[in-house]
């Protein structure tokens, strides 16, 4: 995934009402921008921390910015949370995840049950592959945890891909782990211990687990190679 705008550096300020960050662009002005994530960010929102900015594609929009990364122990962490999702189109079509394979067209929040919607959905010969895509950032001892707070709406999107297991379709969650210093997954049993039961539970019942590290640079973020997914985390 290339960034369509040229990257600029800054050092954060502050994060606030979860969905907006001052930024000190490198060049002095203090800028407002909007940060896609709606998580905790433990360990990628310090303040003093450098962080990188692309602007925004519409100019009217009230953030002209938008906040990509911040840097974390000398690498770049990816944080904007819609970035799996072009990750998993990227990886379909270019073949890279091999999970993937055999499947002829994707498509994009597709709507299924009581209003919810899936990330993607792979069609194929053999029928159709729901898949759930997280953005991880948080890692301790290199291990990336998922997730980086109580998140009641990810233990329902298990709850939803379990059911289609159940159903005899084919489901995954696919974890983006935007975060170079990172060598396995899991989850974070000690901020969510539900999650983590859930998500055992969905794996028994036949939910995939997919897990990719992310190179983030400041020409874009991009694949870089398959984790193991170790479920004591």
């Amino acid at each position: 995934m290339l960034f369509k705008n040229t990257p600029v550096r800054g050092t954060l300020v502050s994060r606030y009402k979860r969905f907006l960050a001052d930024v000190r662009l490198e060049s002095g002005p203090t800028v407002t921008a909007h940060c896609a994530n709606t998580g905790s960010m433990l360990q990628v929102s310090e303040p003093g921390s450098p962080v990188m900015l692309t602007a925004a594609d519409n100019p009217a929009r009230s953030t002209r910015w938008d906040w990509q990364a911040t840097m974390v122990n000398g690498l770049w962490a990816g944080i904007n949370t819609s970035t799996p999702n072009i990750l998993v189109r990227e990886g379909f079509e270019t073949g890279a995840i091999p999970e993937f394979a055999g499947y002829d067209s994707i498509r994009a929040e597709v709507p299924f049950g009581n209003g919810s919607r899936i990330d993607a959905v792979l069609s194929g010969p053999g029928g159709d592959f729901h898949v759930e895509a997280k953005n991880v950032t948080l890692v301790v001892d290199g291990r990336a945890l998922f997730p980086d707070a109580m998140t009641a709406r990810g233990s329902k999107h298990l709850d939803e891909l379990a059911r289609l297991a159940r159903s005899g379709r084919r489901s995954a969650m696919f974890y983006l782990v935007q975060r170079m210093d990172a060598d396995s997954a899991g989850p974070a049993a000690h901020i969510d211990p539900v999650y983590r039961d859930r998500l055992v539970r969905a794996v028994s019942e036949g939910v995939e687990i997919i897990a990719w590290r992310a190179r983030t640079t400041p020409e874009g973020v991009f694949l870089d190679r398959p984790l193991p997914f170790v479920m004591d985390g």
